[in-house]
């Protein structure tokens, strides 16, 4: 017969590793939590930026927020200081927003993303890690 002290570690062990098993499938499939940041630019535009795992790339997805439609602002993202795009985009819909969507490869070690807009002398300069 079982004592309760043999119950319990007897149920601890596969409800520990039912615990430890149970994240990595939405892990490998692309999931997990996205590193994001926010703040403002040298006038009154605000910016977002986001990095978040996709199927063996990143995701990366920064938006400029000027509240003004019709500004074409030029950007560039960098990744561990190299350019991997650059445009122009410009502001539109309700909010007089853009947003650019990247997917670079995933680079050993950890990666510092860098968007860099610029339109009329304002300049935003948007930085996540991933």
């Amino acid at each position: 017969m079982l004592t309760s002290r043999r119950l319990a570690a007897a149920l601890a062990v596969p409800a520990l590793a039912l615990s430890v098993l149970a994240p990595v499938p939405a892990f490998a499939s692309g999931g997990g939590d996205a590193h994001r940041n926010a703040g403002s630019c040298s006038g009154s535009t605000d910016w977002k930026i986001k990095a978040k795992a996709d199927n063996g790339r990143i995701e990366v997805e920064a938006e400029i927020d000027s509240n003004q439609v019709g500004q074409t602002w030029a950007w560039k993202l960098k990744d561990n200081g190299v350019v991997v795009a650059k445009g122009s985009s410009t502001t539109g819909g309700a909010s007089g927003s853009f947003s650019v969507h990247r997917r670079p490869s995933d680079a050993a070690g950890t990666d510092h993303f860098v968007f860099r807009a610029v339109y009329a002398g304002e300049v935003c300069r948007a930085a996540v890690a991933w």
